[in-house]
């Protein structure tokens, strides 16, 4: 398994070509349930767990086909070819983005979706959720889709920048370990 680097884009930058462009544009069907397959979802996992993220679509990693990863609450959920077929209610939520580093909106999604898919070896599947599993079923579906979540309505205006976490310096885990806190409140 490998960490892939993570397709990002600037906020209000309109991206025309490359990788950033792909990120606007419907991924791919996947028809072929092999060792290529399985390769590309193990590196999306790991590049998931490394940033380390909710969700990640393949797109975000530069291969344009319909595959997903999302991880809440310590279940994996791969999900190959996703399609809403059934949303319920509405909530307006925070939401950030592994390839829009640094910012975090509010959006309107839905309360709970009903998702069908395939997994990763093609067997059919249909997958339930609401909350933060919910919100993140319909953020990745919407990559695949070609749409980023500051393409909805609103969403940059809303838009407020974050502190990027920095890798924590050794007496930081040392003190961290030993149950004592960081000298600055974490975000």
């Amino acid at each position: 398994m490998t960490v892939r680097p993570i397709v990002v884009v600037g906020v209000g930058i309109p991206a025309t070509d490359g990788p950033v462009a792909r990120l606007r544009q419907k991924a791919k069907k996947v028809n072929r349930f092999d060792r290529n397959l399985h390769h590309i979802v193990d590196d999306m996992i790991e590049t998931m767990r490394a940033a380390p993220g909710v969700g990640l679509a393949a797109p975000q990693i530069g291969v344009p086909l319909q595959v997903a990863v999302i991880e809440v609450d310590e279940k994996l959920t791969v999900l190959v070819n996703p399609e809403v077929i059934k949303t319920e209610g509405e909530e307006e939520l925070d939401e950030g983005c592994l390839s829009v580093p640094g910012y975090w909106g509010r959006i309107t999604r839905a309360q709970l979706v009903v998702v069908k898919a395939r997994d990763r070896f093609g067997k059919h599947i249909r997958v339930k959720g609401d909350g933060l599993f919910g919100q993140a079923l319909q953020h990745e579906t919407d990559h695949l889709n070609g749409k980023l979540y500051i393409d909805h309505d609103n969403v940059l205006k809303t838009l407020v920048r974050h502190r990027p976490e920095r890798a924590r310096e050794p007496a930081e885990a040392e003190a961290s370990a030993a149950g004592v806190g960081p000298s600055e409140p974490a975000r």
